[in-house]
């Protein structure tokens, strides 16, 4: 059950982040690839179980329609790791199991039990639809929530910049997964 948990934590991450961006980076239309550094906590209430906690700190890197997220405790040790290509998905845990699939979404699936939308979430990150979003704006007009497919993702600013990055996200479905971010920063990848 613990790794079960791990691996649902570990997706939910690659599902959502926020952040402080720093004065270089392009307005987030312009964005296409990036890295960022941040914190999450992870809260899932299945039905009939006892709601579980977890938290840590997560590095994620979206290059080139391919991602890599890396999750590790408080302290730094590394839980998983999750890559995702058009072609392929992997996923390694720190106990050394690693499970592969075309289909992200499957994926974490056949090791969570919950069809996470892995594939929305860089854009997600972005304040962009993955599909079919309803996206309405903060009193300054940068994306404020949106609701995607039973999703819910909240977001929140540093700052006042009609361009800025999110520097937390909040994610959450049906009251079973929430999942909140906070950001310590943003990098455009080239």
């Amino acid at each position: 059950m613990r790794l079960r948990f791990s691996l649902l934590l570990a997706t939910s991450l690659v599902a959502a982040c926020a952040a402080v961006p720093p004065a270089s980076l392009q307005h987030r239309d312009k964005i296409q690839d990036f890295s960022l550094e941040g914190r999450f906590a992870l809260r899932v209430t299945m039905p009939g179980q006892a709601p579980q906690n977890s938290g840590g700190r997560l590095s994620w890197t979206h290059q080139n329609h391919s991602d890599r997220v890396l999750l590790s405790s408080p302290l730094g040790y590394g839980l998983a790791e999750i890559e995702t290509t058009p072609e392929l998905s992997r996923l390694r845990t720190a106990e050394g199991t690693q499970r592969e699939s075309t289909d992200p979404d499957a994926l974490i699936e056949e090791v969570t039990g919950q069809r996470l939308p892995v594939t929305r979430m860089p854009a997600w990150l972005l304040g962009r639809s993955g599909g079919r979003a309803q996206i309405s704006p903060d009193p300054i007009g940068r994306p404020g929530q949106l609701l995607e497919d039973g999703w819910q993702v909240d977001y929140t600013y540093a700052d006042e910049t009609p361009a800025a990055l999110p520097s937390r996200l909040n994610i959450s479905r049906n009251g079973e997964i929430e999942l909140k971010l906070r950001i310590e920063e943003w990098k455009e990848t080239p």
